[in-house]
């Protein structure tokens, strides 16, 4: 069983915890941060660091909106840059209430000045882990395979996070939709193996058929996003039959276009339906968010009372990858 790094805060029977399990540490770095990790490796930025990494409301698409992102990755090649960053996630974390949060990167994508894929895991655990023992949040790890990459870097990856099980709450695959899920089958098979619960993003980008291809060929747990899932009652069913949890990002999903606006997002639908959905800030940064403004911009738009809040709450802590704090309700 993974060692997981719990909080060592106390909290009261009835309060409603929250959690945090679709969060890419890329797309979450602080400004500053970025800021100062660029002046330290001489890089020139083209404009202020704002408009580098703040998708704009007119973002248009997924594609797009992942650009943003650029600028992390360039500053994000160290294990000291990738400690420091997911210490500082935790510490955001609390700051917005969070009491659990899933952080999940793609180990390989920070490997251009030699490190290793290993010693990039090591050092975002080390930096949840460090961010943990300050803010008393509870965290764990997720590493993603990315759907345009080759299947082969897929299986360095899950075998990575086999062989640092201790340390990796999960196996996740993000990237294109328009690539075919099933050509990192392998991958994913390994992580089965080994137990690793796996998540994959799937209906967002692409309709319902990449959803089914995440659940039956992939053995997909969690949903990364979702919400194109409400185009076909036959996987609403399925959805709803095996109790599978959806990571929507609303905020995220209306800048991509996923779904046009909030006012259109599925997530309270899901709730009426009874599947498992969450809400998540997908990227802290790039989407300039907070679980606290997604969770009131869904009660303004739909006019909840506190009741939807809280079974979102309750649904993100049944499908959490690591374990929560032993003071908490028991969720089933």
């Amino acid at each position: 069983m993974p060692i997981f790094h719990q909080s060592l805060s106390e909290r009261g029977s009835d309060a409603v915890n929250r959690c945090e399990l679709h969060c890419h540490l890329d797309g979450s770095v602080r400004l500053n941060t970025l800021a100062n990790m660029a002046a330290a490796a001489r890089l020139t930025l083209v404009a202020p660091i704002e408009r580098l990494a703040v998708a704009p409301e007119d973002v248009g698409d997924l594609p797009s909106f992942l650009t943003y992102i650029d600028i992390a990755l360039d500053v994000l090649q160290t294990p000291d840059a990738l400690r420091r960053t997911a210490a500082e996630l935790v510490a955001d974390w609390a700051a917005d209430g969070v009491d659990y949060g899933e952080a999940r990167f793609a180990p390989q994508l920070h490997t251009r000045a030699d490190m290793a894929i290993d010693d990039a895991i090591i050092a975002v655990a080390d930096g949840l882990a460090e961010g943990t023992r300050a803010h008393g949040v509870g965290s764990a790890l997720i590493v993603c395979c990315l759907r345009q990459q080759s299947p082969e870097i897929s299986l360095m990856v899950a075998d990575a996070a086999a062989r640092l099980r201790h340390v990796v709450a999960g196996l996740d695959l993000a990237g294109d939709e328009r690539v075919l899920g099933a050509r990192h089958v392998e991958a994913f098979n390994l992580a089965h193996s080994q137990g690793i619960p796996v998540t994959v993003h799937a209906g967002e980008a692409v309709g319902p058929e990449s959803v089914w291809e995440a659940l039956d060929v992939l053995g997909a747990w969690r949903i990364g996003h979702g919400v194109r899932s409400v185009e076909e009652a036959a996987l609403l069913d399925r959805l709803r039959r095996d109790q599978i949890v959806l990571e929507t990002c609303p905020r995220s999903n209306v800048l991509t276009r996923a779904v046009p606006a909030l006012a259109a997002h599925p997530v309270a639908r899901f709730l009426n339906e009874d599947i498992r959905a969450t809400v998540n800030t997908d990227a802290r940064t790039t989407a300039a968010t907070t679980l606290t403004a997604e969770l009131d911009s869904l009660a303004r738009e739909f006019g909840w009372s506190d009741d939807e809040p809280e079974l979102l709450c309750r649904n993100a802590a049944k499908g959490a990858f690591g374990p929560l704090l032993p003071t908490w309700p028991k969720v089933s």
